[in-house]
């Protein structure tokens, strides 16, 4: 039977899903709620007390930082080796200039103040002072993190780590999904990839036995600022939010931080270098919609697609 545990953490919707024998919810469910608590409290740069919002205040200094933002940290830099630099930490700034002040529960469609637009300087994340040994940080002066989906990925792939042992399970943090493996019966989970053009509808169905899948799109968090359109996804190279033809790149990957990191890569380089970067990387599967509707896709896609109606394999 699978058990369904809804909650509410970081910003987004969530749901936990274990597949049991049993007709009865384990206890542990209840649980997961206040382990997504615990990492918000290190994680979130929307909280002023967060242990990132005080890292994000001590400049030139090494800071103690605890397990899980090290692990973040690190899950960040593997990130940002693996798009060359184009899914990086270091663009809090420019996500604070384009609008994106506040969380997106709370942030006002349209935003009107006094602000110049222009591009907000990016540092590489590299000037960030690792010392593994001591597990500290040292962010030099004008370089401030912000983990968004990283954390989100990272704190899937946790839960699903704590809770395989009881049996197939499935962590859907805001769009990040890790799947821990097949489910009782040896069949895979469905995964339904949302319409960017008709809310409540999904667009397609994937089919994954193990691993994770995530999307990254501008149809979600958006809003305007002075009368710009703005969203969340800042390119590195610009300061500003990215201009790009894709208007959703969704990625299979073995785990949920992989596929988060390459569909906002995807994402980000548009739909020709996008479809590109993926099909150079074995172990993803992508499929990237079109503002015009159209869907590119990766050629190992279809093993995981269902019903791809107008799909240009390129």
């Amino acid at each position: 039977m699978l058990h369904r545990y809804p909650f509410r953490a970081m910003g987004s919707d969530m749901l936990a899903i274990l597949e049991l024998d049993s007709d009865s919810a384990p206890d542990i469910l209840q649980d997961i709620p206040l382990w997504f608590e615990e990492w918000e409290q290190a994680l979130s740069r929307f909280r002023l007390d967060s242990e990132l919002s005080r890292l994000n205040r001590t400049f030139d200094q090494p800071t103690p930082v605890s397990e899980a933002l090290w692990g973040v940290f690190q899950t960040a830099l593997w990130a940002d080796e693996l798009s060359n630099g184009l899914v990086t930490p270091t663009v809090l700034d420019a996500m604070l200039t384009a609008g994106y002040d506040l969380s997106f529960d709370e942030l006002p469609r349209a935003q009107f103040n006094g602000m110049t637009f222009g591009n907000s300087e990016i540092h590489p994340l590299a000037t960030v002072v690792v010392d593994s040994k001591n597990r500290t940080l040292t962010l030099p002066q004008g370089v401030r993190l912000d983990f968004g989906g990283v954390a989100k990925g990272w704190a899937a792939h946790q839960t699903i780590e704590r809770l395989q042992a009881l049996g197939p399970c499935l962590i859907n943090a805001g769009g990040d999904i890790a799947i821990s493996g097949p489910r009782l019966d040896g069949s895979a989970w469905q995964i339904g990839v949302s319409s960017p053009f008709e809310a409540g509808n999904d667009f397609d169905i994937l089919h994954v036995y193990k691993g994770g899948v995530a999307s990254s799109g501008k149809d979600r968090r958006n809003w305007k600022r002075n009368g710009i359109l703005q969203h969340h996804i800042i390119h590195p190279g610009t300061g500003l939010p990215v201009d790009t033809d894709v208007v959703r790149a969704t990625v299979v990957a073995p785990t949920v931080m992989e596929a988060e990191a390459a569909a906002k890569t995807a994402f980000i380089l548009g739909s020709e270098l996008g479809l590109e970067w993926v099909e150079s990387h074995p172990s993803c599967a992508g499929m990237l919609i079109m503002e015009s509707g159209e869907v590119y896709i990766s050629p190992s896609m279809p093993e995981y697609l269902q019903g791809a109606m107008h799909a240009i394999s390129k």
